[in-house]
């Protein structure tokens, strides 16, 4: 048999080369063209658009769309309109009073889902979510309804630390106010982490039962129980006493009091925080690490009871795409995007704790903790309750750090008691799980 003739050969490869460059010219072509379509049809109105207002900027807002939402609209073919803002209270607020809420909204505070509810603002859930995968302190009927479900969880009722810090040297920074870092500033809703601190400490105190009558309104300001805890955070962050102390805790962002863990010298060792803050880049330049809040509050007797709070997803115009969104947000594809992100978890029976060599072992320690069956997880006090006491809580923290006498601490609980008595105030059924 005779060779093959060779001339020709040669010319395969540039021929193989045109045709790939023809193809993938025309490839590049069509996905102009069709982004050019999508982009004239949304210009046009035609495509479906669902609206969702949350509270993630920045970082976190990229990460949700990312993660999150570009993934249902490649699905859908359903444009999220996402507006975020750290002050959505008020901007949902304005855009009700306006008539014109967004389609979704996640808030942090189911206090506030609630009045919502109670104003026949929210629809119905239970048709749209898995039935038995969230508990009851993260998804509470009320009205014989389920209006609201957990995106994502953080929990707090912990402190953290530098790596290093030894057991004896944290226990005697608890004792030393200046050794606290605080920071009580947060724009439109400053005086939480006092509020948080105050919460925790008549949870450790208290235990879950005490704890669940106050944050449902059945138990008075100027309880015992209540007025001791207050007491003890005095007393814990040097509250009305070492000005210096006050002025730094006052005018000092909450995202920014860690930075004083990594100042030179460091001013400052311990931070009640929720679990969130371990994202915060001073706390990894310090390889933060947790344990429970319970050994650094004075008479705590409750165990293996947690403080928590949540991104709560809830409906408040029922149409097919925002149906839709409703769906995917309760996945346990969206539910465990966040448990792959360290400073967020999933509280889905779905999704459970990320697998061993996934995570660090302080997210998937955090994370075991909030799906843990044998816990009591009992939701943010201050969240839970109606808005107006609330944000009153809020600034009587603030004005409580300034001013911490007796014959003021009186006035404060006395006036939030008043606030907390109208019969037009929705208070929840329950914010906390039983364990098991």
């Amino acid at each position: 048999m005779s060779a093959p003739a060779a001339g020709p050969r040669p010319a395969a490869p540039a021929a193989r080369r045109r045709t790939l460059r023809t193809v993938t010219v025309l490839a590049s072509c069509l996905a102009l063209v069709a982004a050019a379509v999508v982009l004239g049809v949304r210009a046009l109105g035609q495509e479906p658009t669902v609206t969702l207002l949350a509270n993630w900027t920045g970082r976190d807002a990229r990460y949700f769309r990312e993660a999150v939402i570009e993934p249902f609209e490649r699905r859908y073919r359903v444009h999220v309109d996402y507006q975020g803002s750290s002050a959505e209270s008020q901007v949902l607020s304005a855009e009700v009073e306006a008539g014109t809420p967004p389609d979704v909204v996640v808030l942090t505070g189911p206090g506030e889902l609630a009045a919502y509810a109670g104003q026949k603002r929210l629809r119905p859930l239970e048709q749209l979510i898995p039935r038995g995968d969230f508990s009851r302190s993260w998804a509470t009927p009320l009205y014989g309804h389920v209006y609201w479900f957990p995106l994502k969880a953080d929990l707090k009722s912990i402190v953290w630390y530098p790596a290093g810090t030894g057991e004896q040297q944290r226990r005697k920074a608890a004792r030393q106010p200046d050794q606290w870092c605080l920071g009580m500033g947060s724009g439109a809703t400053s005086g939480w982490p006092g509020t948080d601190w105050i919460e925790d400490i008549l949870l450790q105190q208290q235990g879950p039962e005490t704890y669940e009558r106050w944050a449902r309104g059945r138990l008075s300001w100027r309880s015992g129980e209540v007025k001791r805890a207050w007491t003890t955070w005095r007393k814990t962050v040097g509250a009305g006493g070492r000005r210096d102390l006050v002025l730094r805790a006052l005018t000092t962002e909450y995202q920014k009091a860690s930075e004083l863990v990594t100042a030179d010298p460091p001013r400052c060792t311990l931070e009640h925080q929720a679990s969130f803050v371990r994202n915060q880049k001073p706390w990894r330049k310090a390889d933060g690490r947790y344990e429970p809040s319970a050994p650094f509050i004075p008479g705590a007797k409750a165990r293996n009871t947690w403080e928590v709070s949540g991104d709560l997803v809830a409906l408040l115009h029922d149409t097919p795409q925002a149906g839709k969104l409703i769906r995917h947000l309760a996945s346990a594809g969206a539910q465990r995007a966040w448990s792959e992100k360290e400073s967020g978890f999933s509280v889905d029976a779905r999704v459970g704790p990320p697998a061993a060599g996934s995570a660090a072992d302080w997210h998937r320690s955090l994370a075991g903790t909030l799906l843990d069956h044998d816990a009591v997880h009992c939701f943010d006090a201050s969240d839970a309750m109606p808005p107006p006491v609330r944000d009153a809580f809020a600034q009587a923290a603030i004005d409580y750090l300034a001013d911490a006498s007796p014959r003021h601490l009186d006035e404060l609980l006395r006036n939030l008691d008043a606030l907390s008595s109208p019969g037009d105030l929705t208070w929840l059924p329950s914010v906390c799980d039983s364990g098991s």
